[in-house]
This record gives structure tokens, C-alpha cells and sequence, in this order.
């Protein structure tokens, strides 16, 4: 029987099913895990300085550690392109756990960089293969859909780890490790479910390998005989021998250097406020942190909601213009408000955080849209790796800013980065959503 016969039916048009809703809550859950997992080394480390002498510097290098680890997501990309992105899918997150249960076993600052860079190596794998997953196996609309969604669950496990910090007590000089180790809990959930339910492989990386026979048999075990791979995609050059550094080709670079840096110059300013808010809080004046931290963190959910909202409303260099546009003027805004009320300037901060986690949704559907099958894993995973390397300098310099000119200077910088991503997407970015490219 020939299984590439064209009278097969587009399985990116297959209604949902139970394969889909399989794929979706194995990477929602592991979305949940990442998100706590980077989200609790801020109050870890918060607690952490009130019963050990801890630097700035090696502060920064603990918050930043596992952003570091996540830096590896082009490698990981990578070799999704070449093994498959299932295999990898279905052992990260026991790794994750593993190496997030070690912090109860030592003080050691350097050793807990260690361990926060492995998990950040175990983060890339849901963050880069999870998304290329993801998009090539929900039906078209709804891949793009479900990504932008996914912010929320990640939104999720970042605010639940940062109630979580703030609430656990009781271990006295026990308590940090305590609270880094609570990351475990979420890891083995999503590892468990994903051995319950297995993942299958992709059906268009199948194809771009030349085995477009399996390809349709998966289709059509899970999805019925009349779904299968078109026949355009037949003629998909294998991906096996192709390099890297194709994507610094005239054909790649622009799109390459727009989804690295846009995504860097966002995380750098999101993940230096967010990760290290109880520092920026307090050097701001505002004497409840805890509360302002959840208002913060509550701004945070509403804004990724706002974001869900308008996703497919609005074009996607209309969202990332204006997002960084407004966020930048926002907290540029603050960094002059040292004399304002506590209650305006959290007010202010609320609304930069609103705004600045409305425009978190576009960074899995926007790089993924960026590259096609072929080169998507490599593609998404250097543009992570270049946005990771962003969130660590972000996370590794704020406290440093800090202590150095004050909160001023911390969020006068981050201006200064939002502004620079307003300018970079206003004359590069490309359009992607298909809603207005046809118009």
C-alpha cells in the first residue's frame, strides 16, 4: 500500500482530538514547572541573605543561573532537529526534579549555580522542543492559539512560586533550600503524566526526514486514514546535514535577529524586575512587600489574559511595537517618581507590568512562526539562547544596579532596553500571523 498518495487530507486541518488535548497538557504542565522553577530563586535568595553572607554578585549569578542553563536551547534545538522532539520530551522533566531536589543537600553558593544552570538546561527542553512539538501537531489557528495561551500556565507556576517563597516558613537557616527545592513538586507532576500518557513523534519532522510512510501511518493510527502529510511537504529536503548556521543565511538572518534580540531585550528587563522584586521593592520605599509583590504579580496574570485577548486581533509587529513602546515609557516614568506616593508608584508598576506581560504571549507562537519545519527546532532554539542570554544579564545586573545607583538607575536602564525593542521591531520585524499577511 503507498502511504504518499495525494487523496490524503492536510492533518493540520484534523479537528481536535485526543492526541491534540495529549500534546497540549503535557506541554501546559511543563510550561507550570519552568515557570516555578525560575520564579523561586528570587525569594529563595531574599530569605537565603538573612541567615547567610551573600553577595551581590553571587546573588546575580543564583538568580541568573538557571536562565544561563537555558541558554543551551540552540544546541537543544538542534538535536530536536536530528533525534526527534518526543524522546527528549519524555526525560527532561524527572532530570529537572532530580537536580531540583540537590539543593536540600547543600549551602554551597557555588554548587547551587551549578545545580540552577542544570536546571535551566533541563528547562530548555520544554521551553525549545515542547513549543516546536506543539505547532507541529495542533491543527493550524489553533497551534498559534494554544501557544499564546501557553503564558498563562507559565504565568501560573511564576506567581505560585513566588507565593510560595514568601509564604514557607519554619526551616530557620534551612528555609532557602526549602523553598528552591519546592520546584520538584510541579517537575515530577508533569513527568509522571507524560509517562502515563506517552508522547508520539512529530509528524512533520517525520516528513522532513524522508520517512513520510511513518509519517502517515502515526496520522493515521491517531487521527483516522484520511489524514495525512500533503504532498508539498513531500519534497522537504532533509534537515539531517543541514547546519546552523543557516540561519545566519540571507534567507534566515533578519527573521534570526529579530526573534533573539527581540525576545532578549523583553526578558532582560522582565526577568530582572520580576525575579529580584522584593530587592526593587524595598529600594522603591514601599514598606509592604509582600502585598505589593502580589499586586505586582496579579498585574503580571492580567496582563498575559489582555495579551490572550488581543493576540489574534491585532497584527504581530502592531503588538511588539506598541508593547515595548508603552512598557519602556512606563517604567521610564517610575525611575523619576522618587518623591510620588507609594500608592502611585505601584500603580505605575502595576500598569508596566500589565503591559510588559501582555506582549510575554508572543514569544513561543512569534519565533516559531518564524522559521518553517525544516530548521524550526534549530531556529526557536537559538532565538531562546540568545533571549536567555538576555534574562541573565537582566537578572545578573539589576541587583548590581541596585546597590550601585539605586532602583533609579535599575529602571532607567530597563527604559532603555524596552525603548531599543521598540525601535529594533519598528524597522525589522517581519509580519507572521497569517490573518494580515493577506492583507
Amino acid at each position: 500500500m503507498n502511504n504518499t498518495k495525494t487523496d490524503k487530507q492536510n492533518y493540520k486541518k484534523a479537528p481536535l482530538s485526543e492526541v491534540h488535548l495529549r500534546v497540549l497538557i503535557v506541554i501546559i504542565l511543563g510550561q507550570v514547572a519552568c515557570g516555578f522553577s525560575l520564579g523561586i530563586s528570587g525569594t529563595a535568595l531574599t530569605n537565603a541573605s538573612k541567615y547567610i553572607q551573600i553577595s551581590d554578585l553571587w546573588t546575580g549569578l543564583i538568580g541568573a543561573g538557571a536562565l544561563l542553563g537555558l541558554s543551551s536551547s540552540m544546541l537543544i534545538g538542534r538535536l530536536s532537529d536530528r533525534i526527534g522532539r518526543s524522546r527528549m520530551l519524555m526525560i527532561n522533566m524527572y532530570l529537572l526534579a532530580v537536580l531540583t531536589l540537590l539543593h536540600l543537600l547543600t549551602a554551597n553558593l557555588f554548587l547551587t549555580f551549578l545545580i540552577r544552570i542544570g536546571i535551566g538546561l533541563m528547562m530548555a527542553v520544554d521551553y525549545t522542543v515542547g513549543n516546536s512539538l506543539l505547532t507541529e501537531w495542533l491543527p493550524k489557528g489553533e497551534d498559534s492559539k494554544q501557544q499564546s495561551h501557553l503564558l498563562i500556565f507559565w504565568s501560573v507556576g511564576f506567581i505560585a512560586a513566588y507565593l510560595t517563597g514568601s509564604l514557607l516558613t519554619g526551616f530557620g537557616a534551612f528555609t532557602w533550600r526549602v523553598i528552591l527545592a519546592t520546584g520538584a513538586i510541579p517537575a515530577l507532576i508533569a513527568a509522571i503524566f507524560r509517562s502515563c500518557f506517552p508522547l508520539p513523534p512529530s509528524p512533520s519532522w517525520l516528513a522532513s526526514k524522508g520517512k513520510v510512510k511513518q509519517a502517515n501511518f502515526l496520522i493515521g493510527f491517531l487521527l483516522g486514514r484520511k489524514w495525512g502529510i500533503p504532498h508539498f511537504k513531500h519534497q522537504h529536503k532533509s534537515s539531517q546535514n543541514i547546519s546552523w548556521t543557516i540561519l545566519f543565511s540571507k534567507k534566515y538572518l533578519r527573521r534570526t535577529l529579530v526573534g533573539g534580540c527581540f525576545y532578549a531585550l523583553q526578558a532582560f528587563s522582565f526577568f530582572g524586575v520580576s525575579i529580584f522584586l522584593p530587592i526593587l521593592l524595598q529600594g522603591m520605599g514601599i514598606t509592604n512587600a509582600a502585598v505589593s509583590g502580589i499586586i505586582y504579580n496579579l498585574g503580571m496574570i492580567i496582563g498575559v489574559f489582555l495579551g490572550t485577548l488581543i493576540f489574534d486581533k491585532i497584527s504581530r509587529r502592531t503588538f511588539l511595537i506598541s508593547n515595548f513602546l508603552i512598557s519602556g515609557l512606563l517604567i521610564g516614568i517610575l525611575a523619576f517618581m522618587t518623591k510620588a506616593p507609594n500608592t502611585a508608584k505601584l500603580v505605575i508598576f502595576s500598569l508596566f507590568a500589565i503591559i510588559l506581560s501582555a506582549g510575554l504571549v508572543l514569544d513561543y507562537p512569534y519565533p516559531t512562526e518564524l522559521f518553517d519545519v525544516t530548521v524550526r527546532g534549530t531556529g526557536v532554539g537559538t532565538c531562546i539562547t540568545i533571549s536567555r542570554i538576555g534574562a541573565a544579564a537582566g537578572t545578573f545586573l539589576l541587583p548590581i544596579l541596585t546597590n550601585t545607583g539605586g532602583v533609579k538607575l535599575a529602571m532607567l536602564v530597563c527604559a532603555v532596553v524596552l525603548l531599543a525593542d521598540f525601535l529594533l521591531c519598528l524597522f525589522w520585524a517581519p509580519e507572521t500571523s497569517p490573518k494580515f499577511m493577506k492583507k
